[in-house]
């Protein structure tokens, strides 16, 4: 019974073999030295058969990756046909060419499949960091499991891969026995966590059963004669105890190019976008020499995105063996900005991020609500107006939504509330649609049935209530150790993929951004948080075992056919060297006095026609200006274009409501504390200076909750207040002893002047002995600003807009400077009502001109310029 099936498997193998010869005979068509490359180590192979008659069909060739296999099956498909009798190849069949994963996988596709332990480290960090939260909680560690929980499965997949190379009956035996000599050198109490972490790691991966552990039976399943393991530029520990297994069965080969040697082209370049169009060209140059496919290594993730975007617009189909972070993906952003949104304390530009994205709520009303929050200065969530609450958006639907998902629930009810969530918001027909949204709603076990799949994970978390910051932990762990990668064309010109994976891949040509000191280091850093006698413990690589790998994985990519270099000499305005490879090799010419000579710029030159950018003149006529405010005419006198646009236009930006508080703020308090305190005062009877100060500090309370002002922001400012209250009490003594009293502050004036209208609020208005008004301005700027004002009374408008506020013909105006480090002292202008009447007359022929059509140019200098919100709408830095 048994012949009869091996005969038949054996024709079948046959039959899919031999179509898949002509398949590969007719497609195949290797650069030359990947040809001479495969060819010598295929025909090792067909040697090794031939002496120790062994049938292909009942040989492993182990490749390190899986790209290999193809080309492995390629090359004995091609040499079956050129060499035929005598080399191995006359029976038609082929190895299984295969990586330790897929050779796994089809193990277990013939049985049935592969049905992990709940708690078995399963390489997917939604399942991974449950159980990790779960294994430091019974470690008594739950009170530092959010730290921790991340740093746990980082260890736990380091030790996993090493784990998963020991046979499955010795496995824990190996933990057991590292596990007593991992607290070595660190017994000192502050590496108390660190030690904990590494163990739970250790015992969590030594107690784990892999995927890869049918392997370990391969030797006596009576399927496989001969392992052949080929070597990559990385250590591949699983085919090492693979190989081990198989004893005198099994075989180590390596891919050597050392006899090839190729050209390569170096690019200095001067900073990243320098860098990207530089190796853009370099792709583009290669594909138009018919030199494909084109390897692109992956350095750097910023410039690889930036690259593939430019080949992208100019239609070069792409194949990315990298991939990227899901939690980069634009449904991964959709989610979490949701659950931003949810927090009690959610700031409110975090709930219209959410409330503008989501496809369910009208844009307009979204945008109506935003504009109300913003004229308001709600900065929270939770302080919205009842106003607004009530609107029937907020009132049915947001409210409601975002109240519901803030208290505590299992994980399983989180999963079916956020997909509820998700389908009310409109995101969930667009997450189904995209290939990242699948791959997020697959990831986080969002689909209906799906959560089934966590609720075996641990009994532990099953029933247990999270709260919203921790799920919010769990689905950022989730997205940020899940890999996304877009479906690949049937023929792509160009590869994108790591340097490691260079080797044997048939690559027409290479072009290698990045190869500076920072991205392509000659000794890179260990990933982890091991120490180097750990590392030695546990067999992970050392630095000196990944700077021979990195060195390997660079004399590997000079001998491609051809390799294109590139990096920047420059990046944030910082100088960047080369790489310590780049620089080696630049010494090896010096030294056999010959030059480095910088590859020619294969960037297109195009002629533009240069166009100057002329200066606007636009003209205010046609828009009528019947009121006028002291800021506004401020703008026109510093420049007429600011006017037009901010105040003609009405072009004024969109005020951010979580811009931290500065000294603006800092003024607007001073000046609303004062009208408290003052307008109390006006009612009170004779008070020492002790009650002025308890009345001060309770309008300073008042004024903090009346402008919502955060008390930990506006920390640095309470601060200083004690000594700024104290200076102005002393100078409000000296001023009351003068005989001048407080008659109004903070109060709106309008005065026509024929048809135009002047309108501005004054800070506050005293009455001198005399009955004449006096006008004071507070200032909290240094006091040399406010010495400057006076001493340009012709270009300083402020105080003289505010007397034209008031018909009195016999008046003072003054500024009080609020010390916070020198005293409270008062800058009278003299001659204010000659500069008031020679500003009202300026004002009235201003607009005179205005509305006869003078055109209002971009005059501004200085610092007009540096803080106009118009500077980008005047193109002025443009002007021919």
């Amino acid at each position: 019974m048994m012949a009869w099936r091996l005969l038949d498997h054996l024709w079948l193998v046959k039959n899919r073999t031999c179509c898949a010869l002509k398949a590969f005979v007719s497609h195949a068509t290797p650069t030359p030295a990947l040809k001479n490359e495969w060819s010598q180590l295929t025909i090792q192979m067909a040697q090794l058969c031939k002496s120790r008659q062994l049938h292909p069909s009942r040989l492993v060739v182990l490749v390190p990756y899986a790209q290999l296999m193809q080309q492995a099956r390629s090359s004995w498909a091609a040499h079956a046909v050129s060499l035929g009798a005598g080399c191995g190849f006359e029976t038609g069949f082929m190895p299984r060419f295969e990586t330790t994963m897929n050779w796994a996988s089809n193990v277990w596709a013939a049985r049935g499949g592969f049905a992990a332990s709940p708690q078995d480290i399963r390489l997917d960090a939604a399942i991974d960091s449950l159980n990790a939260a779960a294994l430091l909680s019974q470690a008594g560690l739950a009170a530092q499991q959010t730290v921790l929980a991340p740093r746990l499965v980082e260890a736990a997949t380091a030790m996993a891969r090493l784990a998963a190379a020991q046979a499955p009956d010795q496995r824990l035996a190996w933990g057991t026995r590292l596990a007593e000599q991992l607290g070595t050198g660190m017994e000192s109490p502050s590496l108390r966590f660190e030690l904990a972490t590494a163990r739970i790691a250790l015992v969590w991966a030594a107690s784990s059963s892999y995927v890869t552990d049918c392997l370990f039976e391969a030797p006596q399943d009576g399927q496989t004669d001969f392992l052949i393991v080929v070597e990559g530029l990385q250590i591949n520990h699983l085919s090492q105890a693979l190989s081990a297994q198989f004893g005198v069965r099994a075989a180590t080969f390596k891919l050597d190019l050392s006899a090839f040697a190729g050209t390569t082209a170096w690019h200095a370049a001067h900073d990243l976008e320098d860098e990207a169009e530089r190796a853009s060209a370099c792709v583009l140059a290669h594909i138009a020499a018919g030199r494909t496919p084109v390897g692109l290594v992956a350095l750097d993730r910023v410039l690889t995105r930036r690259v593939r975007a430019m080949l992208a617009e100019r239609g070069v189909p792409q194949r990315d063996e990298t991939g990227w972070k899901l939690s980069t993906t634009r449904a991964a952003a959709t989610l979490m900005s949701m659950l931003r949104a949810l927090p009690w304390d959610a700031p409110c530009d975090a709930v219209l991020d959410w409330l503008k994205n989501a496809p369910a709520f009208e844009s307009a009303t979204v945008t109506a609500l935003e504009t109300n929050l913003r004229g308001q200065g709600v900065r929270h969530w939770r302080a919205l107006p009842a106003a607004l609450a009530s609107t029937p958006l907020l009132a049915t639907v947001v409210q409601p939504l975002l109240g519901g998902l803030q208290r505590s629930r299992p994980l399983i009810g989180w999963l079916a509330d956020v997909r509820q969530a998700l389908q009310t918001a409109g995101h969930w027909e667009f997450m189904a649609q995209d290939a990242a949204g699948q791959a997020v709603l697959d990831a986080l076990r969002l689909r209906p049935g799906a959560e089934l799949d966590l609720s075996t994970v641990s009994a532990h978390l099953s029933g247990k209530p999270m709260p919203l910051s921790e799920f919010t932990s769990w689905v950022r762990l989730a997205l940020e150790g899940a890999s996304f990668t877009v479906a690949h064309p049937l023929q792509a010109a160009v590869v994108i993929l790591p340097l490691s994976q260079l080797l044997g891949r048939p690559l027409a040509a290479v072009v290698l951004p990045g190869c500076d000191e920072l991205r392509l280091p000659v000794s890179p850093e260990p990933p982890g948080a091991w120490t180097p006698a750990q590392r030695a413990l546990l067999g992970l690589s050392s630095r000196d075992e990944l700077a021979a790998a990195q060195r390997t994985a660079w004399q590997h990519a000079l001998l491609m056919p051809h390799l294109d270099v590139l990096w920047r000499t420059s990046e944030g305005g910082e100088h960047v060297l080369p790489s310590g490879f780049v620089q080696e090799q630049q010494l090896a010419l010096t030294l056999s006095k010959q030059a480095m000579l910088p590859a020619a710029d294969l960037r297109v030159q195009r002629l533009i026609l240069a166009e100057p950018t002329l200066p606007p003149t636009p003209s205010g006529q046609a828009l009528a200006v019947p009121r006028l405010s002291a800021s506004a005419y401020e703008d026109l006198r510093s420049c007429p274009y600011r006017f037009f646009a901010l105040r003609l236009l009405k072009l004024a930006p969109v005020d951010e409501l979580e811009n931290e508080l500065d000294k603006r703020d800092y003024g607007n308090w001073m000046h609303t504390l004062l009208k408290y305190f003052h307008d109390e005062l006006k009612e009170a009877v004779a008070v020492d200076f002790n009650t002025y100060k308890a009345m001060l500090n309770v309008a300073a309370e008042r004024a903090t909750q009346a402008l919502h002002l955060s008390e930990s922001e506006f920390l640095p400012f309470a601060a200083i207040w004690p000594r700024a209250r104290d200076a102005y009490l002393e100078w409000l003594a000296a001023h009351q002893s003068t005989g001048a009293q407080y008659v109004e502050g903070e109060v709106w004036k309008s005065m026509a002047y024929g048809t135009l209208t002047v309108v501005g609020k004054i800070d506050r208005i005293d009455r001198l002995p005399d009955g004449s008004p006096q006008l004071i301005d507070y200032k909290t700027e240094a006091i040399a600003t406010t010495k400057a004002r006076l001493n340009a009374p012709q270009e300083d408008t402020q105080l003289a807009f505010y007397a034209a506020l008031l018909a009195d013909d016999t008046l003072e105006a003054a500024y009080v400077n609020l010390g916070e480090k020198e005293p409270t002292k008062t800058y009278s202008q003299p001659d204010i009502v000659q500069l008031r009447d020679d500003l009202i007359a300026g004002m009235l022929s201003d607009m005179g001109r205005i509305a006869q059509g003078a055109p209002l140019l971009a005059l501004g200098e200085g610092k007009a310029c540096e803080f106009c919100n118009a500077r980008g709408l005047c193109r002025k830095d443009f002007f021919a």
